[in-house]
């Protein structure tokens, strides 16, 4: 969304724009203030999860006291959008009636059959995706009219609460054996134009209760469509034909798009077994620049085009900690300073940050959205930039307030370290490594390597754009905004290695920033950055019971030193671990009974062997192992849903007499898995859009293919730039073997795909027979 173009009011307003499919709102931009040309500048991209008709831009006067006025609307029927799909267009807004708003397309059903000098039926029997109005469920009803040029007999269903597909199977009896101005008690035999100017009209409303009724659409069908026969058909509903047309539909303005809309034909899964694996193999490839994965990123610059489909395709799959590492060590080939690691656009880089995006979904609301939700909802004054201070304003005082927040945020972000999901721990722990081999005389590179995505890529963004990480439902105001960027200016520094020295003090570019960060202790915040990039949460000495029998054939309990990290569970009995659980394989941990083994402080942790069983110095102790191993492993896939809370002992558990060990728990588990941790992805899909992605860009195919041959067959200096400079080859011959197996495999799939298209040409032709009516 770009801007809006001479709109048409009286004067400068404060304007926003939202993005529609067909009534629901999707995405809102910022408000623009006091401008009739406003420039929003705003990029939105998003999966399409249902069915809709038409993709709508609406601009709106924001207002502080009153309803939010809707200026003009730009509308683009499905169809229509492959048109204007990868490239700039203005289009003149368009007014906005309430008649002529259809709040969503909707199928619904009508069953009619006419029968001459009798009452003939119409029947309604359900509708499907009604909107949502004002975030909840319609409450629908239809009312059906017989409708001719002296009559107008109209009835109505029953209305039915909240929801979006009512069912409502009524059937409702209309006389056409005379017109209503007959008044003669005669016979009347039905005249044939009579016939042919008479309609069934459907309208759907959603009952406001205490307010006006929300017109949701119509549907007309001609009495003379059904006289033969009964009928029955799906229609769309239309906006009202009397909708008031304004005479100023050009002088409402402008708004220029930037559109791009893509639809994928998944086919069945088999199909995509070539590609899918050389996909995944791509970790494997010696050098990584030879591998498919990386090939499709050298071929296609966008990042959305190519990192988003080939993440969620490895993630799917638990191949991507592997293919982030090789990538991130090329990366690392280049790097020369320490300082600057990690902080290009490359493709490790641009893997990170949609992996944090996906799996971190969960983490980043549970850590930030509490404290983004008080410093929208109750927000302090905040500005210390003397230039942007308003009258009135301290700035000692919003000095204050600033280090108020920053402090929260920043303490929320540390203590979160227990709640980072296990695969950006993955990540981390071999970036951190990766780091410190490539630095070896930097013995703080392994902390900037993570703190690096931690704080600037992932905290920081998303801070100070809330909205588009889903912790705001919208853009908060300008002065809130001034305020989240200020915060997320100072975290950025804060959780830079050493940014707080002197020297680095100096080089601000403004002064305020410098002045601010003064009043920080370098320690303090250094060494929470380091707890941070380790993820090390406790350290503590325990007792465990022994997993195996001891000579006297007895198991005891001994003194073990237990260490919990973000990646794995531990206990030593000196420096190095003795037993080791990584995280993603516990399934549960519990509290144990005190009758198990008359102990008190005790807790299980349950994993792919037998239960681990520790006891606590006391109860503070033990509850605290419980919540962090809890929040730990929060995100795991297989969690149990129930446990043993007693032992297994002289042959059976002591809870429930159980005699089989395996036997399933009898006390439901205490910590369930929160629902919106689950990450969804569709395989095939992922691999169809890759596909579609070598398909566009099968040109770049041929000529990294023709600059691999070039290579093989002449080594020597060239004396005129070529094509091929944009590429990255380190092995000609492994990148050229890559390069034929991926069109080899295009082209097999391309085959399919025509196959698909002709046999389902072939059944819409067919289909186009049957009765089927759209009005």
């Amino acid at each position: 969304v770009h801007e809006s173009e001479h709109l048409d009011v009286a004067t400068s307003l404060d304007f926003f724009c939202t993005i529609n499919l067909d009534q629901e709102e999707v995405f809102r931009t910022q408000v623009v203030e006091k401008s009739l040309s406003p420039y929003f500048g705003e990029e939105f991209y998003f999966e399409i999860p249902r069915t809709f008709q038409w993709l709508s831009f609406y601009i709106y006067d924001k207002s502080v006291l009153q309803k939010d006025l809707r200026i003009g609307k730009v509308s683009i029927k499905k169809e229509d959008l492959c048109n204007y799909t990868g490239k700039e267009n203005w289009f003149m807004l368009q007014p906005v009636d309430s008649n002529s708003e259809v709040q969503v397309t909707i199928e619904l059903q009508v069953i009619a059959s006419l029968i001459y000098c009798l009452p003939f039926p119409c029947s309604i029997k359900e509708c499907h995706g009604l909107p949502l109005i004002n975030g909840q469920n319609c409450d629908p009803y239809a009312t059906v009219s017989l409708v001719g040029p002296s009559r107008n007999d109209q009835k109505k269903t029953k209305v039915k609460k909240k929801t979006s597909n009512p069912q409502f199977n009524e059937t409702f009896y209309f006389e056409v054996t005379r017109s209503s101005s007959y008044t003669k008690k005669s016979q009347f035999q039905v005249e044939e134009e009579d016939i042919e100017k008479l309609e069934v009209r459907v309208d759907l409303w959603n009952n406001g209760n205490l307010v006006q009724d929300i017109f949701l659409g119509e549907i007309k069908v001609p009495v003379k469509v059904l006289r033969n026969d009964s009928f029955q058909a799906w229609y769309l509903l239309q906006p009202r034909e009397n909708g008031n047309k304004s005479s100023k539909t050009d002088d409402l303005g402008s708004l220029r798009l930037n559109i791009c809309y893509t639809e994928d034909c998944v086919l069945p899964s088999e199909y995509y077994t070539s590609l899918r694996n050389l996909l995944l193999k791509s970790a494997d490839v010696q050098p990584i620049s030879a591998s498919a994965a990386y090939i499709l990123s050298e071929v296609c610059r966008d990042k959305y085009d190519a990192v988003l489909p080939l993440v969620r395709l490895l993630l799917h799959h638990h191949k991507l900690v592997p293919f982030v590492a090789a990538v991130a060590e090329l990366d690392l080939k280049d790097t020369q300073e320490a300082n600057t690691i990690f902080r290009g656009n490359t493709l490790a880089t641009r893997c990170v940050d949609e992996m944090m995006k996906i799996v971190g979904k969960h983490y980043l609301k549970v850590t930030l959205k509490p404290v983004i939700d008080e410093i929208c909802e109750s927000p302090k004054p905040c500005e210390i930039d003397p230039i942007k201070l308003r009258e009135g304003d301290n700035v000692e005082i919003n000095m204050e307030n600033l280090r108020y927040y920053v402090d929260k945020v920043f303490r929320e972000i540390v203590r979160s370290s227990i709640s980072c999901p296990t695969l950006m721990c993955d990540v981390f722990y071999s970036l951190r490594h990766l780091a410190a081999k490539r630095f070896p005389n930097d013995p703080h590179v392994q902390y900037s390597a993570v703190s690096s995505f931690v704080f600037l890529r992932f905290f920081a963004v998303a801070v100070v754009s809330p909205h588009t990480f889903h912790l705001r439902p919208h853009h908060p105001d300008a002065q809130t905004s001034r305020t989240l960027t200020l915060i997320s200016k100072a975290i950025q520094t804060l959780g830079s290695w050493g940014s707080l020295t002197k020297t680095k003090l100096s080089s601000f570019k403004e002064t305020f920033m410098c002045e601010f960060f003064k009043t920080f202790q370098e320690e303090t915040f250094t060494e929470s950055v380091k707890k941070v990039c380790f993820n090390c949460i406790f350290l503590l000495e325990m007792y465990k019971r022994a997993q195996g029998r001891t000579r006297i054939g007895k198991k005891n309990f001994k003194k073990r030193w237990f260490c919990l990290t973000s990646r794995e569970f531990t206990y030593h009995k000196q420096q190095e671990p003795i037993f080791t659980i990584p995280i993603k394989n516990i399934l549960a941990v519990e509290k144990l009974d005190e009758s198990s083994f008359n102990k008190k402080n005790m807790f299980q942790v349950l994993h792919g062997e037998k239960p681990l069983y520790i006891q606590a110095n006391n109860c503070v102790e033990a509850s605290e192992w419980i919540e962090a191993l809890c929040r730990v492993t929060r995100c795991n896939q297989k969690r149990l849903s129930f446990y043993h809370p007693s032992a297994f002992l002289n042959g059976n558990w002591l809870c429930c007499k159980a005699t089989i060990e395996s036997s399933e728990g009898c006390a439901r588990c205490t910590a369930d898995v929160p629902a919106d941790t689950q990450i969804e992805i569709d395989g095939d899909r992922e691999t169809e859009r890759i596909y579609s992605l070598f398909t566009i860009n099968r040109s770049k195919l041929q000529k990294l293919e023709e600059a691999c041959g070039s290579i093989a067959v002449y080594q020597g200096p060239r004396k005129e730039p070529d094509d091929y400079s944009n590429f990255t080859i380190e092995d000609s011959v492994a990148t050229f073997h890559t390069l034929q197996q991926i069109i080899d495999i295009v082209e097999k799939l391309n085959e399919s795909h025509e196959k698909y298209q002709k046999k389902r040409s072939s059944i819409l032709a067919y289909a186009s027979g049957t009765p089927l009516a759209s009005f």
